[in-house]
């Protein structure tokens, strides 16, 4: 090898350490948020914002009309205000009047322009838009889905107006959802498809770069609208986004403070990080801390309740005695604190979850253990001690082996056989949605805050595929009592039609609720300003970071 060839490769790797070195110092003096999504990203365009790695990653990226705070409450965003008529079928919005959109090179000198009106007319039709095909187009299913009608108006630039076809009280809160946001209609058509890949918002912070797979970087915003004591947010200077899909190497990161947070927690390092009972480990409390509370997620068990289905009609499961035994025959509490270290709480009441405004733990009690009584219905059902009972399949995946098999040895030690069936998750979806299994591991998050959300699965005319009854439970009181709440403005009154559905389900058993599941951050110390909600949602606008 040459004396010359040496010299360059000496000078290459110089060039290449002073660089790196370079662009290290540089990012040190920046306040960068750093956290890893190992499910990774499909698109930046809020018009398929369907998970909730899509859904974080669209939140720093835009804003629609209205907002929640970390109480659900649903509070102005680029609307500054709105009425709503007294028939509940007209909402209007005014609109603010300092709201851009991120500077692009396809807008005049490269700035971003101010947004109207008609730009949330454009992006609300195009969720509707068949051609698009967004999966977000159910949310407005009460809205006139013909596109060459009045739906959707723009009255001027400051006024913005949707019409209903009928009430549907959780509408507000509906609009809040990332599907909702505001884009420009210049850049979504010069990109096509590839806008998923090239976004432009008015949010907290603007797209940079994203190798997908690898890294998503934003950087901060800094003619974004929304001021906090006076001082212009964000706090940050930017966030980036990793894509390592080896949790026990993320979590190695995190230690190493190399990622500013861990979203919920990961069998391979539970026990590390958790004591029994949810608490942070103690050699850890100097270096982390912990944000917890109530999240909008049921995980549950459910029958198939089609009786005219030819594969049902063998199956114990139909019958209403062999579905609460089943209730009853394991140890709900137990499963929670053993087998997640005390993350969530167990599922003893109705359906709808804890951090509901309309859960009720005082006359929604649900199914407490007690084999005792798991034993009794089982003789009622005509099978003492289990004797004759068919063995029952339950189908699941992976994620969820350990529980299910703590279940199944639960149940049996009172006669009910259990057979575990573990699928690929979009297969089990797959099935459960077109009703090809008849016991199935399931959960429903949130889309929005209202009760709704978790009743509807349960409406007789939402029969899966095209709605989310995957049980095909059917009640004409329940359906009644839903009929009414959806008429129902006042909160109260229609929360008292919510909690005697929930009575309803317990009742008739075509779910068993596992537990309700619980937001867990675990966050470096120098990061303030982070906050959790029920939802879950990643807000990083008020988030600071110290260095």
């Amino acid at each position: 090898m040459s004396k010359k060839f040496l010299f360059i490769i000496f000078l290459l790797g110089l060039f290449f350490f002073i660089s790196c070195t370079g662009d290290k110092g540089k990012d040190s003096n920046k306040k960068i948020f750093r956290y890893n999504e190992k499910a990774g990203i499909s698109s930046l365009d809020p018009a398929f914002a369907k998970d909730q790695a899509c859904i974080w990653a669209c939140n720093q990226i835009y804003n629609g009309l209205v907002q929640l705070n970390d109480k659900l409450e649903v509070r102005p965003c680029i609307a500054k205000s709105w009425t709503i008529s007294t028939d509940g079928l007209r909402y209007t919005f005014y609109l603010r009047d300092d709201v851009f959109f991120h500077d692009h090179s396809l807008f005049p000198k490269g700035k971003g322009r101010r947004v109207v009106a008609s730009d949330f007319e454009y992006s609300l039709k195009r969720i509707i838009d068949p051609t698009v095909a967004s999966p977000g187009a159910w949310i407005f299913n009460n809205v006139n889905d013909n596109l060459s009608e009045f739906n959707f108006k723009a009255l001027n630039d400051s006024t913005f107006v949707i019409l209903l076809k009928k009430q549907f009280p959780a509408f507000l809160s509906m609009l809040s959802m990332q599907y909702c946001s505001v884009i420009p209609k210049e850049i979504v058509e010069y990109y096509g498809k590839d806008y998923r890949k090239n976004p432009v918002g008015t949010g907290p912070f603007q797209f940079i770069k994203w190798n997908e797979g690898i890294k998503l970087v934003l950087r901060k915003n800094p003619a974004y609208f929304e001021k906090e004591g006076g001082v212009s947010l964000p706090y940050l200077d930017g966030v980036a986004i990793t894509f390592n899909t080896d949790m026990q190497s993320v979590f190695l990161e995190f230690l190493k403070g190399n990622i500013d947070f861990l979203n919920s927690i990961h069998p391979g390092y539970k026990d590390e990080l958790l004591t029994k009972n949810g608490h942070l480990n103690p050699k850890y409390a100097n270096k982390f801390y912990v944000l917890t509370e109530p999240y909008l997620n049921t995980e549950y068990l459910g029958f198939l309740m089609d009786s005219s289905s030819n594969s049902t009609k063998t199956t114990p499961s139909q019958a209403k005695l062999i579905r609460k035994a089943i209730n009853y025959g394991f140890d709900k509490r137990k499963m929670i604190k053993y087998l997640r270290n005390s993350i969530g709480i167990p599922g003893l009441y109705g359906f709808i979850p804890a951090g509901m405004p309309s859960f009720d733990s005082v006359s929604s009690k649900g199914y407490a253990y007690n084999p005792e009584m798991a034993k009794k219905l089982l003789v009622e059902a005509g099978y003492p001690n289990g004797e004759g009972l068919p063995e029952i399949t339950l189908s699941i995946d992976k994620t969820y082996l350990d529980l299910c098999e703590y279940i199944q040895h639960q149940l049996n030690e009172i006669g009910i056989q259990i057979k575990i069936d573990v699928n690929p998750p979009a297969t089990l979806r797959e099935m459960i949605a077109n009703s090809k299994i008849n016991f199935f591991r399931g959960s429903w998050i949130a889309d929005y805050p209202d009760a709704e959300n978790y009743l509807s699965l349960f409406y007789s005319k939402n029969f899966s595929p095209k709605g989310p009854n995957y049980t095909h439970f059917k009640n004409e009181k329940y359906d009644l009592l839903y009929e009414k709440s959806q008429k129902e403005i006042n909160d109260s009154v229609r929360f008292e039609y919510y909690k005697k559905m929930d009575r309803i389900l317990i009742e008739e058993s075509p779910v068993i609720v596992l537990y309700y599941d619980q937001v867990l951050r675990f966050c470096q110390k120098n990061i303030s300003g982070l906050t959790s909600n029920p939802m879950n949602l990643l807000n990083l606008k008020k988030v600071k970071k110290d260095i």
